[in-house]
Order: C-alpha cells, then sequence, then structure tokens
C-alpha cells in the first residue's frame, strides 16, 4: 500500500497582498504555489479575488501539473462543448493546460490582442484564469486587465438605464472561415450561423461579489438581441469607446515565474505585439463558469 505524503505547506504569516496603485489587481508574495496552502490563505486569496479582480503571484517555479493543482484551490476546470470551440479545441478534447507562445505547438502567435473576454459565445463562459510565465520578452508582450465594473459604473444614469436589461450574443472567432469578414457587429442577420449562439447580459451580476459589470469585449463580433442593426451598432460603438480609457486598466510586464490569476466576469484583457524572434511561453489554465444572470 502507497502512502501519500503531505506537501510542505505555506505559512499564513509569510503571505502578503499588496493592493497595486492602479484600477484593479494585487500583488502576492511569500507564497509558494507548489507547496499545499493553508485554509485560511486559500480563503484570504479568493475574498482579495473578488475585492481586486486580479491576482498576481511573483516568483513561481512550476510544472504544468503543480499549476494545474494549484488552479484546482480556485474551482473545476473549464471543459468547452464541442459545438462551442474555444482556444487550442480539437474535436473531443480541449487541452487542461494552453501555452500562449510563439514555439511549436503554441497559440496566438505575436501580435496585438486587443481588449476581450475569454469563452463569452459559450453557454457558460469560463469565471477566471491563470497564466503562468516561464519565458518572456525583454521588449513588448506586456498585457492589460481593464476593471469592467469600474467601467459600467463610471457610466451616466441614462445609459445605465439604457443597457440594463438588454441581451447580448457574442459570435464565436474559432468558427470563421478564412475568408469570413471580420467585423465588430452583426448587422446582416440573414447570415447563417455554423454554431449555435447564446444570449447573456450586456449588464451582468457578478456571481459573487454581486457587482455590476459591463460584460462586453473591445473588438469581438456581437449583435444586441431586439435592437435594429443600425441603433444595435451604434450603442455598442459608444460602449466600447467607453471602454477604451486607460483610466480602467492595468498593465502588467511579465517577469519569469509570475502568475496572474484574472476574473474573466468582470475583467478584459489585452497584449501588445511583440519581436517574433524573441521567444515568450506562457502557460494558461482556466476555470468552469456558470450561467450569466
Amino acid at each position: 500500500m502507497t502512502t501519500l505524503l503531505p506537501l510542505v505547506s505555506n505559512t499564513t504569516q509569510e503571505v502578503k497582498i499588496t493592493p497595486l496603485n492602479a484600477p484593479l489587481g494585487a500583488v502576492v508574495t511569500g507564497l509558494d504555489a507548489s507547496k499545499a496552502i493553508a485554509p485560511e490563505t486559500i480563503l484570504r486569496l479568493k475574498q482579495a479575488h473578488r475585492n481586486y479582480h486580479i491576482l498576481i503571484f511573483k516568483n513561481q517555479k512550476l510544472t504544468d501539473e503543480q499549476l494545474k493543482d494549484f488552479a484546482y484551490y480556485f474551482g473545476d476546470l473549464f471543459v468547452p462543448l464541442d459545438e462551442t470551440p474555444v482556444l487550442a479545441s480539437k474535436t473531443g478534447v480541449t487541452p487542461v493546460v494552453i501555452p500562449v507562445a510563439n514555439i511549436e505547438g503554441g497559440y496566438t502567435g505575436t501580435g496585438e490582442l486587443t481588449f476581450h473576454a475569454d469563452h463569452h459565445w459559450t453557454p457558460y463562459p469560463s469565471s477566471g484564469s491563470f497564466l503562468y510565465a516561464e519565458e518572456v520578452t525583454t521588449k513588448g508582450g506586456e498585457t492589460a486587465w481593464l476593471n469592467l465594473n469600474l467601467a459600467y459604473e463610471s457610466l451616466d444614469d441614462v445609459t445605465k438605464e439604457r443597457i440594463r436589461d438588454l441581451q447580448l450574443i457574442t459570435y464565436n472567432p474559432f468558427v470563421r472561415t478564412p475568408d469570413s469578414p471580420r467585423r465588430l457587429y452583426r448587422n446582416d442577420t440573414s447570415t447563417p450561423l455554423v454554431a449555435p449562439v447564446f444570449a447573456h447580459p450586456l449588464v451582468r451580476t457578478h456571481p459573487e461579489s454581486g457587482l455590476k459589470v459591463l460584460s462586453l469585449g473591445y473588438a469581438t463580433e456581437v449583435s444586441v438581441v431586439g435592437l435594429e442593426p443600425e441603433e444595435g451598432s451604434a450603442l455598442i460603438a459608444q460602449l466600447r469607446e467607453h471602454l477604451n480609457q486607460p483610466k480602467f486598466y492595468y498593465e502588467h510586464r511579465w517577469a519569469v515565474g509570475d502568475i496572474v490569476y484574472w476574473d474573466n466576469q468582470s475583467t478584459l484583457h489585452r497584449r501588445t505585439a511583440f519581436d517574433p524572434s524573441e521567444r515568450r511561453v506562457l502557460k494558461r489554465i482556466s476555470l468552469a463558469g456558470s450561467r450569466p444572470f
């Protein structure tokens, strides 16, 4: 009979959570994510995540299995349906640990990625993700996160009332054919759909904090249920112009050993472009979410 030895645990006293001087985010130091974590520390981290939307863990060194074990402290892992493919999906399987890297077998390339949330086009979008830096560039490749609660609260009362009960459809970018037009809004409702679509609240209530968030990506193709295309397109353009303000986001310069755990329900994220001659290797794990309301 094999006996599993307990991992050496972190001590609660050593773990510090320091808020950033930014619209969101806090840095966690004194924690080794490869070791067992005390229950009270896990609860502190969960509460801090609700408060600050992203947590940045410094100086980590993990295998893929250790990264997965760390993520399990915060929830079950995201598993998409075959009919709603996501990044790295293959029929019947989507990897748990996805290499966001410009090496063989990696995904997302080296170009700029505009502000977006992951999995908005699925019936149950992921609740959050972990991104772990193994190799980083000397310049470029920064990732920014945008506070969607702050963006919502900064809207004027007339706009809040106008969008309060609206439903938004986000179209799956991973079922687009190479010759498909890349649109910000679907004006032609007669276009055949090649994957199921799901309407979610444009103003979402966070399932844990109860905060209201403006649940809209910056450049994904969308449409507003019940609005004529011209009206819907104008409204979304207005909201996206509002989102595109530095006062809502924090930009992170990666260091080897960083893990960023972000709330996919209350943030958007983007990446700056970087030199293809430099290697950038990050690993991503996403957590299961719930039906938006």
